[in-house]
């Protein structure tokens, strides 16, 4: 699948995955349930700056050439119509909801993230398509990181994903209904389409619009790092000396003997 990303002009794609993946030119964070990413070279021969990305980060720079890594380039459309959204079987490649400020707000989002962060990766709760929504259109769940109660990101990718199996499940107690095979695949493609459609950002009951400046304190990012800071500090620090014993100086009391008369 493809990975996507945020164009930041000059030939650069900000774009989000793995934090021990990160720091290579040309990683691609394509999400697949194998999460198989695809190495890029150590230098990018045209930009040096290709690659950059903070410690303890997932979100990466990297120029257009080693983004695509002699991919084809597609252009994710949003503010799909219902109609053409359930008209592309094919997950990530739109969505209903409609772009926020325009071009340059999704680069300042995307830049600010570059310097920040977006928390930990994770292919079905917050991946590399989560990335580029959020920086697209500005919204969230509103439960914080990892889409809410079910436990799917704003990813189309990830969802259908699980919508595939799901739909099969689901489609199981209409086989009578379904007249021989082809019954039976239109069902559980109209399933498939409607999971598709029910867990995409631009449907969702439980988004927010949140500011890029308010992300971390909104997903809680800040008091994790500390909670782990602490507890990693916590685990460094030697245990306290063991208090030694001193010895009891008190005098034991000295037996008298017994004297024998004769």
């Amino acid at each position: 699948m493809d990975p996507p990303g945020i164009y930041v002009g000059g030939s650069k794609v900000v774009h989000f995955t793995r934090k021990k993946e990160a720091g290579t030119a040309g990683l691609d964070s394509a999400i697949a349930v194998s999460s198989l990413l695809s190495q890029g070279p150590d230098e990018c021969p045209t930009f040096p700056d290709c690659g950059f990305q903070l410690p303890d980060s997932g979100v990466v720079l990297t120029c257009l050439d080693c983004f695509l890594r002699g991919g084809a380039l597609h252009r994710f459309e949003y503010g799909a119509p219902p109609a053409v959204f359930l008209a592309k079987l094919r997950g990530g490649t739109c969505t209903t909801a409609r772009a926020d400020g325009g071009p340059d707000a999704a680069v300042r989002r995307a830049m600010h993230l570059l310097q920040n962060g977006f928390g930990d990766y994770d292919v079905f709760e917050n991946n590399c398509e989560d990335f580029a929504l959020y920086c697209k259109t500005g919204l969230l769940p509103a439960a914080g990181a990892g889409g809410g109660d079910d436990g799917i990101g704003r990813s189309g990718q990830a969802a259908s994903a699980v919508a595939v199996p799901l739909a099969a499940l689901l489609s199981t107690p209409f086989k009578v209904l379904a007249a021989g095979p082809l019954g039976m695949a239109a069902v559980t493609a109209g399933v498939y389409c409607a999971g598709r459609y029910i867990t995409d950002i631009g449907v969702r009951k439980d988004v927010v619009k949140v500011e890029v400046e308010n992300l971390a304190a909104h997903l809680g990012w800040r008091r994790a790092k500390a909670a782990e800071a602490a507890a990693k500090k916590q685990q460094q620090q030697p245990p306290p000396p063991t208090p030694e014993k001193k010895p009891n100086s008190r005098l034991l009391p000295l037996k008298r003997k017994r004297e024998i008369c004769v």
